[in-house]
């Protein structure tokens, strides 16, 4: 089952016009810069948007398709919709605000959720302890907590979240992202997530969008958008790849885990890992280097076989970024364009990436 978006929203000074297909499971994260239209995306994904034209299908559901006259209104189109702040009512509590969303669901004949299902949602959020308390004695990272919590009661199909986590300082971000994590693992339902933040796309999105000026400048899995070397989606320090991998060793003595990868293996900071663990890694292309034989006598611990992918320029003359392949796996590296030229790279030659740092993101 997919999501169908053919979606055109013409203003005078804007218009974001979108055709994709998305997995219906997992977090889609749509990326880019502040006024790209992610926002308006997610709006005409509701029906909030009363001007825009096409198609919005979920499997066989159809929410909108102007071609046959359809059009269903927002309160009939199974979503929840979590905002960037979390509009709670003040005068109940959260149990209140949790029963507030079961009895929506009922009025708009949905089967709403269960007691026992309800109570799986409240656990899952971990909110249980926090059901008698108003929502100003909440801190910012509870009270999204609370409104993820109540979108959920309404038993949505479909999951949106509107830069949920922007609100929030440092602190009260950590604290919500691994309940995230946990939602995306445990629950059936697909997640439409906009954010402008590469932490929260490493952390979070299956599926990667990237949008600007109102299109979609790539779309597909999250490993594969990341490290398009031709078009780059994020530029600057952020550049980097994102790799899936199983904890295959603890190294006690130095406090390290091996993880391993299709293609290869890394030593990362061991913070109470587990052998077998699935953990995400994040490694940024200015901590890449790469030789033409493997490395030794160095204190650099990570040396990779690869071949040379790409060889694209970068924002500044004096530097090129490569796309090398490791097996399965494919890491970027930003080197200088007279490293390029003085170690004779050519796409299709074996080399040796050199990663100096390695960032665990789950």
């Amino acid at each position: 089952m997919n999501i169908h978006l053919q979606l055109n929203l013409a203003r005078a000074d804007f218009e974001v016009s979108v055709d994709m297909q998305l997995p219906a499971h997992g977090i889609t994260v749509v990326y880019g810069p502040s006024g790209c239209g992610k926002t308006t995306l997610l709006r005409c994904v509701a029906g909030l948007e009363p001007s825009a034209r096409g198609v919005v299908q979920l499997g066989h559901e159809v929410w909108q398709d102007d071609a046959h006259d359809v059009c269903l209104p927002t309160h009939q189109r199974a979503l929840g919709y979590v905002f960037q702040e979390a509009s709670l009512f003040d005068h109940l509590d959260v149990a209140g605000n949790l029963a507030y969303g079961h009895t929506r669901a009922e009025k708009q004949s949905r089967n709403a959720m269960s007691r026992a299902v309800q109570q799986q949602v409240i656990e899952l959020l971990g909110i249980g302890h926090l059901l008698k308390r108003r929502s100003h004695e909440l801190s910012g990272g509870e009270r999204q907590r609370v409104a993820i919590a109540r979108a959920l009661v309404t038993q949505p199909r479909l999951l949106l979240l509107d830069e949920p986590l922007a609100a929030l300082d440092h602190a009260r971000k950590q604290e919500v992202l691994p309940w995230l994590e946990k939602l995306r693992d445990d629950l059936n339902i697909p997640m439409l997530y906009v954010t402008h933040a590469v932490d929260e796309v490493a952390r979070l999105a299956d599926t990667l969008v990237v949008m600007n000026e109102g299109r979609v400048q790539a779309n597909g899995p999250v490993a594969e958008v990341l490290t398009q070397a031709e078009l780059p989606v994020v530029v600057g320090e952020d550049a980097g790849a994102l790799l899936t991998g199983i904890v295959l060793n603890i190294d006690t003595q130095w406090h390290l885990a091996q993880v391993g990868f299709a293609g290869g293996a890394l030593w990362v900071r061991d913070s109470g890992l587990a052998i077998g663990q699935t953990v995400r890694l994040r490694v940024l292309a200015r901590d890449v280097s790469v030789t033409l034989h493997e490395a030794t006598h160095t204190s650099i611990q990570n040396h990779v076989p690869c071949v040379v992918d790409a060889i694209t320029p970068d924002a500044h003359p004096s530097q090129a970024l490569l796309r090398l392949r490791c097996g399965d796996t494919v890491l970027l590296a930003r080197v200088t364009a007279r490293g390029v030229y003085e170690l004779g790279l050519q796409v299709g030659m074996p080399a040796w990436a050199q990663v100096k740092s390695v960032a665990l993101v789950k």
